[in-house]
């Protein structure tokens, strides 16, 4: 351990914390999240993968709308109750829940009260581990690695889509039957369930939420074994970090949320659209049977967008924060203009690129939002600003599907720009949070 043991001092917890040095416990950590987006992306991809095998373009628009309410509902309940029951018990939950809609699946996947029931669970789980999970990072991993850390283990949501959509196409490959296709790939999903599964009791609980609710005596166990610290600990938060409450922090933090609401809303909804919806669009010009390249392409260019932003996203939140939603901007009109003109290669090579660009987007707020506000609320407010681009995309995505192709990527486009706004709006007042105890920002 690095950290030496000062004589004149207790070190806070907090600090040990933040300047530990990467150990086999933050591996495990990082393990641990990685694997809950990889399963998450898989189970996203399932209903855009399979439902223009058996239901016509209305009844999906449907179903997708009501999954994006499920997913806003469950990041706005489940986020509230890791606040109150813990980060650890709630990934638990969470994954019940997925296993419960996916098994609806494999059981009936053919009539529309099962598909809805189904995949509504699942993505009523996924909305709650963002929270837990954002919350986690924030609140186990050392300062100077918490953007790296959070960027990739999110970006296993986008491996977890491009490997359920490669493996789609690879199985409408070996079998022309619908039916094998669709079994393959929930049997692909339940399997990438049961491994998550297990992954997740090596989680440990995070100490800043223990001593935020008195349990003092476990934070410090935690803390010496995440850390190895064998020296005296000061286990105290700052009041303003634990006592306050929600309405507290909406209160105190209203640009921060106009911001991050802003910037939620437009990467989320965009990345929604552009990398699962948009074939499902009145006059998409490739038709329905590209939806499973445009997943993979779209997820693939995500991949690889966290590798690129690695040099910088633990450098400057406000910069990453910026440059992605300029760089996605222009690529969304780029997207835009080779759809117009039904060249294929132009729009696959445009949509990789701009999805690159939402990978940044996805990993600048996916950091602000876990940094920005107190360990008492800081899963509920994830949770909320999660919850918006749920309700405001389902109304999205049901009526750009029933009305056309060009409108959906004109909202695409219209989306990038409310955000690119909103980064300006961060870079002239907001706060730089790169390598910053998370006690220090609030």
């Amino acid at each position: 351990m690095s950290i030496a043991v000062e004589e004149e001092r207790k070190l806070r917890f907090t600090e040990v914390l933040d300047k530990s040095p990467w150990l086999r416990s933050h591996s495990v950590i990082f393990t641990v999240i990685s694997a809950n987006y990889l399963l998450d992306g898989i189970m996203f991809a399932v209903a855009p993968l399979l439902l223009y095998l058996v239901k016509p373009a209305n009844i999906a628009a449907a179903i997708f709308a009501v999954n994006l309410i499920a997913e806003a509902l469950g990041a706005l309940f489940l986020g509230a109750l890791a606040d109150r029951y813990g980060r650890r018990s709630l990934f638990a939950t969470c994954l019940a829940l997925e296993v419960a809609g996916l098994l609806i699946l494999v059981v009936d996947y053919k009539s529309t009260l099962a598909l809805l029931a189904g995949t509504s669970l699942m993505t009523f789980g996924i909305g709650g581990e963002f929270g837990s999970a954002y919350a986690a990072i924030a609140e186990l991993i050392p300062a100077r690695h918490r953007g790296k850390a959070l960027m990739l283990a999110t970006n296993f949501w986008n491996i977890g889509s491009a490997i359920i959509a490669a493996l789609s196409i690879w199985y409408s490959k070996i079998t022309t039957s619908p039916v094998e296709q669709i079994r393959y790939l929930l049997l692909s999903a339940l399997g990438t369930a049961i491994v998550a599964g297990i992954a997740r009791l090596s989680l440990p609980e995070s100490p800043r939420w223990l001593v935020a609710r008195g349990r003092v005596a476990e934070a410090e166990e935690w803390v010496r074994r995440v850390t190895g610290y064998k020296g005296e600990l000061d286990m105290s938060l700052p009041p303003a970090s634990a006592a306050v409450s929600l309405r507290e922090a909406l209160s105190n933090y209203r640009f921060r949320l106009a911001v991050l609401a802003t910037i939620t809303i437009a990467q989320y909804i965009t990345y929604d659209l552009g990398a699962y919806y948009l074939p499902y669009a009145k006059g998409f010009v490739f038709g329905e049977q590209a939806v499973s390249y445009v997943v993979l392409i779209a997820n693939i260019g995500a991949s690889v967008g966290a590798f690129l932003l690695l040099p910088l996203i633990d450098k400057s939140r406000i910069i990453s924060t910026l440059s992605s939603f300029a760089g996605g901007f222009a690529t969304a009109i780029l997207v835009w203009l080779a759809h117009s003109m039904a060249s294929k290669p132009l729009f696959y090579a445009f949509l990789l690129v701009n999805m690159i660009f939402s990978e940044w987007a996805w990993a600048s707020l996916s950091v602000l939002q876990s940094e920005l506000f107190p360990t008492g609320v800081r899963a509920s407010v994830v949770g909320l600003l999660t919850s918006l681009q749920g309700f405001l995309g389902a109304a999205i995505v049901y009526g750009s599907i029933l009305l056309s192709a060009n409108a959906m990527l004109a909202t695409i486009a219209s989306l990038w720009a409310a955000g690119l706004a909103a980064s300006i709006a961060w870079r002239l007042r907001g706060i730089e949070s790169a390598a910053k105890s998370v006690e220090s920002l609030v």
